[in-house]
Order: C-alpha cells, then sequence, then structure tokens
C-alpha cells in the first residue's frame, strides 16, 4: 500500500513538473484570434455556467413585465451592449468581431439561462471574457430594467427597438455614466451636456488664451494646402474611423 502511495504521488510530481513546464515555456497561447482546444473549451464553459448558476440561485426575480422597465433598460443597453452583442439591424462591430470568447449575439439567439443569472453576470461580468462587472457603478434596480429589456430582444424588430430607445433616457444608471457617451441625458445640474460642451469648446479655450481687446494677428505656423489627399495622412480620419 505503502509502495502504491508513493507512486501516486511520484506520478503527480511528474504530472505537476510538466504543467509547470508547458506553462512556462511560453508555448501556451494566449491570442484572442487562436482559439481554445474543443476539450478546453467544453471545459471552461462548464465552469463558467455552472458557477453562474450556483451564485444566482438565491436571487429573487421581480416582475420584469412593466414596459417602463424595458424603455429604461433599452437606453442603457443601446449605450453600454450593443456595441459586442448588437441590436436589431445592426451589423457586426469592431469589438464583436475581435472578442474571444464571442460574445453572445441576443437578437439571433436565445438569451440561455433565468433571469435572475442574466442580473448576476451583467452585475459582476465574467473574467477573462470581455465581459465587465457593470455592478460597479449601476445600481441594482438599472440592471434589472437591462434585463427586462432583454427579454423581449431576441427575435425583436429594428423598428421596435428604435422606438424603445428613442423614448428612453439613454445611458443613464444611477452614478458613474461616463461623461462622453453619445447617448448620455444627465439632469445634473453641476455637468453640461455632452454636446453644449462641444459646441462651447471652442469659445471657451479662445476666451481662456487671449486677453479681451487683443485683435492681433497671429503668424500662421501651418503649412500650405497641397490640394492633394496624400500630403494629409490624418484627413482620412477627420470625418470617420476608417481601416
Amino acid at each position: 500500500m505503502k509502495k502504491v502511495l508513493v507512486g501516486m504521488c511520484l506520478a503527480f510530481l511528474v504530472l505537476l513538473a510538466a504543467g509547470a513546464g508547458v506553462i512556462y515555456s511560453g508555448v501556451v497561447s494566449v491570442a484572442a484570434d487562436d482559439p481554445h482546444g474543443p476539450w478546453v473549451y467544453g471545459i471552461l464553459e462548464t465552469a463558467r455556467d455552472r458557477s453562474i448558476e450556483s451564485h444566482a440561485s438565491d436571487i429573487a426575480t421581480p416582475s420584469l413585465d412593466d414596459e417602463a422597465m424595458k424603455v429604461a433598460g433599452a437606453g442603457n443597453y443601446a449605450s453600454m451592449c450593443a456595441s459586442c452583442h448588437l441590436a436589431p439591424g445592426m451589423q457586426e462591430t469592431e469589438l464583436s468581431k475581435g472578442l474571444y470568447p464571442s460574445a453572445p449575439n441576443f437578437v439571433t439567439s436565445d438569451i440561455h439561462g433565468e433571469p435572475g443569472e442574466h442580473f448576476w453576470v451583467i452585475k459582476h461580468g465574467i473574467k477573462a471574457s470581455g465581459m465587465p462587472a457593470w455592478g460597479k457603478s449601476m445600481q441594482d434596480e438599472y440592471i434589472w430594467q437591462m434585463v427586462a429589456f432583454m427579454q423581449e430582444l431576441p427575435g425583436m424588430s429594428a423598428a421596435r427597438y428604435t422606438a424603445l430607445v428613442a423614448a428612453s433616457d439613454g445611458h443613464q444608471h444611477g452614478g458613474g455614466e461616463t461623461a462622453q457617451s453619445p447617448s448620455s441625458h444627465h439632469d445634473d445640474d453641476t455637468r453640461q451636456p455632452h454636446h453644449a460642451r462641444e459646441a462651447d469648446g471652442p469659445a471657451d479655450l479662445q476666451d481662456s488664451h487671449e486677453p479681451e481687446g487683443s485683435h492681433e494677428p497671429k503668424e500662421n505656423h501651418e503649412p500650405k494646402d497641397s490640394g492633394r489627399a496624400e500630403d494629409h495622412p490624418h484627413s482620412s480620419h477627420d470625418a470617420e474611423h476608417q481601416h
């Protein structure tokens, strides 16, 4: 019996040393464009699903049929989720193409799991997947609004989606919103809307750098426009983001 135990321990140490050697050798690829093997992906997927089920098992789900909840959730989904999980009538984005594991398209596929599990994932995120923990800045009631909206999302028409987003208050979740969000609608008097800051920006800069009454012409150090697009390598990015 003693020899068996010693043999098992030696075998374990050999496997441990071999595993450490593989890890430290750097041969294991962590590139997002190099997918896991089927058995590795299967293990990770099973661990993820069982962890979510276990942690979300005690979450009490409120009523999600209120249209106002869906409207509010649509605004936050459009601002925070659509770039990865897409939306009705929306093509793949740079993020949705580049993520691995790829973010599920909630429009074309059923949303698996219970609403409490969706709440837990949105709030806590998923490690090493690109899914953020929105609960660090998002209050629970706003997360439930997103869950309510997502229950209807699979198969939703583009017209219905557009109407819900237009009727919403945009990006709002009780604090922590980014001021740069194009869908943000802040009522806080201490902050100007994003479009207002953009409109006032040049005037504010001029007032802060030029004394009142100073109208002396400034020397122009910019090179003359040659009229050729190739002479301006960044001109294509002034209009839109291109590759």
